[in-house]
């Protein structure tokens, strides 16, 4: 699925730009082909043409409003308007591109030489539909997990620009660990404290871009305001000797990765 050449990438650079800033472009490393390929399937996931037991489905609230969302709701019929479905390594297109050999070396530079999955997620806006999702964390209580994670690679699978609700981040605010223990969204007192709005850098892309995003950086995207469908793949990595906390359920096992190219 990567672009010839991509696998052999120098990352000196990238990983030193996303060590110092929370965040780094890959640029184009997904195939047009590839790419394709992928839109094709995660139509089929949301439209239920193929299905998968344990996969999680979150459809857009019909307001638009982050705070309007539904959860626990699941698949609620086909629909090309749901905000996400995870756990896309349950399909073995999304799995190839999940543990693609570049994912694998950068990994293993960040986490170490074991690597666990935390999440897969497809990441949608629609066409002229979608919510503006605030600033947020992708950490905290609710992860359950015993250290902080700090890498994630997310791809578009389409062209991302402004209009279309491209990722925006607060560039080294990862340096500060989370805004509050219970992470996700960032509280408005916060936002005041650094003026996150005048610090804001936007990451538009083009079908096939990456970009590593480090858990803890302040990020956000917007409402997708164009004709065609904002697509993408966010995977959360871990070091493949983190563990659940949760009590009230069973700990989760997090899926090893790569363990089949050493």
């Amino acid at each position: 699925m990567l672009l010839p050449g991509r696998s052999d990438l120098v990352l000196d650079g990238v990983l030193k730009d996303f060590v110092a800033n929370g965040y780094a472009k890959l640029g184009r490393v997904l195939s047009s082909e590839a790419a394709a390929v992928l839109r094709e399937r995660a139509d089929a996931l949301m439209l239920g043409e193929i299905q998968y037991p344990g996969l999680f489905y979150q459809h857009d609230s019909e307001s638009g409003r982050y705070e309007d969302l539904e959860f626990g709701a699941g698949w609620v019929g086909p629909s090309r308007n749901y905000r996400k479905l995870e756990k896309l390594e349950l399909d073995p297109l999304f799995l190839e591109w999940i543990e693609n050999p570049l994912h694998r070396r950068i990994a293993h530079r960040l986490l170490g030489k074991k690597v666990s999955l935390y999440r897969a997620v497809l990441w949608n806006k629609a066409s002229r539909a979608g919510m503006d999702l605030p600033w947020h964390q992708d950490d905290g209580v609710f992860w359950g997990i015993d250290r902080p994670p700090s890498l994630q690679i997310w791809t578009a699978l389409d062209d991302a620009p402004e209009s279309a609700g491209c990722v925006e981040v607060l560039p080294g605010s990862h340096h500060k660990g989370l805004a509050s223990p219970l992470g996700g969204t960032v509280r408005g007192d916060r936002l005041s404290e650094v003026d996150a709005e005048a610090g804001r850098v936007s990451l538009p892309v083009k079908a096939g871009e990456s970009i590593l995003i480090h858990n803890h950086v302040w990020h956000r995207s917007g409402r997708n305001e164009t004709a065609q469908a904002r697509r993408a793949i966010g995977i959360a990595y871990l070091a493949g000797d983190t563990r659940c906390t949760r009590k009230r359920r069973s700990p989760r096992e997090f899926k090893r990765v790569f363990e089949e190219r050493e």
